[in-house]
């Protein structure tokens, strides 16, 4: 008697006559580890395993990434940032960006210039149109640059909710996604911007089937269309902590339903302060990572800042800008460093920078630079130098007898 008929026999002592049935039911397939066929089954629905048939690989369509990294045909990707950030302001320059197919931010527009629906479901149209006026006039960018590939609508005057609640549960509302699908393929959108997600369904945010069903709706229609669909999201309270894409608000299969995660933070007093940027202004800058942003070091990021622009009705609108972190070694050659190494090792020099002997000042010398003012970037110059070990940290007595850190030559370096 097989495993299973001994299983048949417990079950039947427990459950009665119907658990004998299905259980040497299940006992009468060749394979014990089988499941038993289910008589309640729909025959209607039947899964044909697909044999993988090997082919040239260069006959693999390649991804058809639309800007940058982020946007994919086809594809789900989300922005996920606090509220008043900057993000509404990025996604205004990047849709013209990739309606003028020109590298306005950070990424290139490989297939472009593409037609992009940029779609605020939060904001009236005018607040749109206020940033968009005033993107154009700070990029030089004429209503020619842009032509007739850029849609713009407010949820206020075209509602979108793809999916609601019922008494049974969650369900995707057919006619307002059918309409979505007509749309993009009537105006051929190759990019659709919903700002924000939230706004573009009713049912609850940490409910994970029910986000789980409406992201992959979004998904199916991406599919449909051939075209990129970018949800705009908010993070939870993040109570100063770093942003990640595990920060993002309510059920996390939105998250995991996303091809490309953007991440949105803003610039730390202690990111300004190494970038030597006046503590009034740090609140201007933020930064953008795909997905792991707290992985990647704050110069790998890609970094904006927000400028004002003056419309001629006198409203004062921000612009998302490109803004580079600045390079502490720029204008530094292997001779500067040389001649860095040569004065520090015929010397004594402190790494505390409050020492009249601290060893910036040499080398502010040496690169002629002002100890004061350029302090910020001496002292990455000094981090960075004795991180590669052209420069090394020792503790010794000073002339009072008093151990101190010193700075002295590490690995010498030859042209």
């Amino acid at each position: 008697m097989t495993r299973m008929a001994y299983d048949a026999d417990d079950m039947a002592r427990e459950q009665g006559d119907e658990a004998i049935r299905r259980a040497l039911s299940a006992a009468a397939f060749v394979d014990d580890d089988r499941a038993p066929f289910d008589e309640d089954a729909d025959p209607s629905v039947k899964l044909t395993p697909t044999s993988f048939v090997w082919r040239d690989e260069r006959t693999i369509p390649p991804r058809a990434w639309l800007y940058g990294k982020h946007l994919l045909r086809k594809f789900l990707s989300v922005d996920v940032a606090a509220g008043g950030i900057g993000k509404s302001s990025v996604k205004v320059v990047e849709a013209l960006a990739m309606t003028t197919g020109r590298r306005l931010l950070h990424r290139d527009v490989p297939e472009g210039p593409l037609r992009v629906w940029l779609y605020n479901l939060e904001d009236p149209n005018e607040e749109t149109e206020r940033r968009l006026h005033a993107a154009l006039n700070h990029y030089g960018l004429s209503p020619m640059d842009v032509g007739d590939r850029l849609y713009v609508d407010s949820g206020r005057d075209q509602p979108i909710m793809i999916a609601d609640e019922t008494p049974t549960g969650a369900r995707i509302v057919r006619p307002t996604s059918d309409a979505l699908i007509a749309a993009l393929h009537d105006r051929q959108i190759d990019v659709l911007i919903l700002d924000p997600f939230v706004s573009a369904h009713a049912v609850s945010e940490n409910d994970n089937r029910a986000i789980d069903m409406v992201a992959k709706e979004f998904g199916r229609i991406a599919e449909l269309c051939n075209c990129s669909i970018n949800l705009v999201h908010h993070v939870r309270k993040a109570n100063g902590t770093e942003a990640t894409a595990d920060s993002a608000r309510g059920a996390s299969s939105l998250i995991g339903a996303a091809r490309s995660v953007v991440v949105y933070n803003r610039m730390t007093k202690e990111e300004g302060e190494s970038a030597g940027i006046a503590p009034e202004q740090i609140g201007f800058h933020f930064r953008t990572a795909n997905d792991k942003a707290n992985l990647s070091p704050p110069e790998a990021a890609e970094w904006h800042r927000m400028n004002n622009y003056e419309l001629a009705n006198g409203d004062q609108v921000g612009v998302a800008c490109p803004w580079s972190w600045p390079d502490a070694f720029a204008g530094v050659t292997t001779r500067k460093l040389m001649e860095v190494q040569k004065e520090v090792g015929a010397g004594e020099y402190r790494l505390d920078n409050r020492s009249s002997n601290w060893v910036g000042n040499i080398i502010a010398t040496v690169l002629g630079m002002d100890p004061d003012d350029d302090k910020r970037r001496l002292g990455n110059i000094v981090k960075q130098w004795i991180k590669n070990d052209v420069l090394r940290v020792v503790e010794q007595e000073d002339k009072q007898r008093v151990s101190r850190k010193f700075v002295v030559v590490g690995n010498w370096v030859t042209e």
